[in-house]
């Protein structure tokens, strides 16, 4: 990790007037700009949480493991975004998880107590700052909502299109930095091998393309916002097989529940006799 302490004013020296990208961009008083190569940490599980870091290029991403060794992705980071926000509890604790460089990153390492005093004294920055927490906090729910609802294969074709920043300002990167299979399977609770069938599966069907490089096409987002797979059809649906798998227990079942359904009709019916009359 490379370290670069040059300092440069945030505030024009006549008027004293703040400049949040400036101060972003540049080291300074309380903070300093880290160059991190491929796989190298900004901070690990159980490490001192002291600082922010802002990302400024590159990409990286966020871990945790469990404690029999399980290691499982929880996001990935793009640029602009910070990391590490949890030393401003309170009570400043240990990092909670481990972020890892995926390709050669820029950021500007901020200390706790920098952080504190330039969110307090500029509101210009603490709206920044709000606005990314917001932005963390939305994503999150919309990754649970993915992970309780879609399949994997759509949870795959929604992580594809969100590391190519489709959706964001401006046009989108389409190639995506390196990533293992491994690591995809992690973030969308599957494996490895599934993984696998489901990348052949949209590169035969033109939504990505990789020689070296994953690259995401526009029409990966019919998989998302349309749920449009080509011979998904083709499947049987889930309810018929449902239906083909309870057919023979559906007799048993009905003779065990004949005993006690006059039962239920009986408490059903004192029920509403009870109820209170509009």
């Amino acid at each position: 990790m490379l370290i670069s302490d040059s300092s440069k004013s945030v505030s024009d020296e006549n008027n004293n007037t703040f400049d949040a990208d400036a101060f972003l961009a540049n080291a300074g008083l309380g903070r300093r700009i880290v160059e991190v190569s491929p796989k190298e940490t900004f901070f690990s599980q159980g490490d001192p949480a002291d600082s922010v870091y802002y990302l400024q290029r590159g990409r990286a991403k966020l871990t945790v493991v469990s404690q029999n060794g399980k290691e499982a992705t929880i996001t990935l980071l793009s640029p602009g975004e910070f990391v590490g926000e949890e030393c401003l509890a309170s009570v400043a604790g240990l990092r909670l998880a481990t972020a890892t460089a995926v390709n050669t990153c820029s950021a500007l390492k901020i200390k706790r107590e920098e952080m504190v005093r330039v969110m307090h004294d500029e509101p210009e920055f603490a709206d920044i700052f709000l606005k990314f927490l917001l932005a963390r906090s939305m994503r999150t729910q919309a990754d649970l909502v993915d992970q309780l609802f879609n399949s994997s294969e759509k949870r795959l074709a929604r992580i594809l299109l969100i590391m190519a920043e489709f959706g964001k300002p401006g046009d989108p990167e389409t190639f995506i930095p390196p990533i293992t299979q491994e690591t995809l399977a992690d973030m969308i609770g599957t494996t490895r091998s599934r993984v696998s069938f489901f990348m052949n599966r949209f590169r035969k069907l033109g939504f990505i393309s990789y020689n070296g490089r994953i690259q995401v096409h526009k029409s990966l987002l019919n998989v998302v916002l349309l749920d449009q797979l080509p011979d998904h059809n083709s499947q049987k649906p889930v309810i018929r097989v449902m239906k083909s798998i309870l057919k023979p227990v559906t007799p048993v079942v009905g003779s065990l529940l004949k005993p006690v359904a006059p039962i239920v009709a009986a408490i059903k019916r004192k029920l509403l006799v009870e109820a209170p009359r509009a």
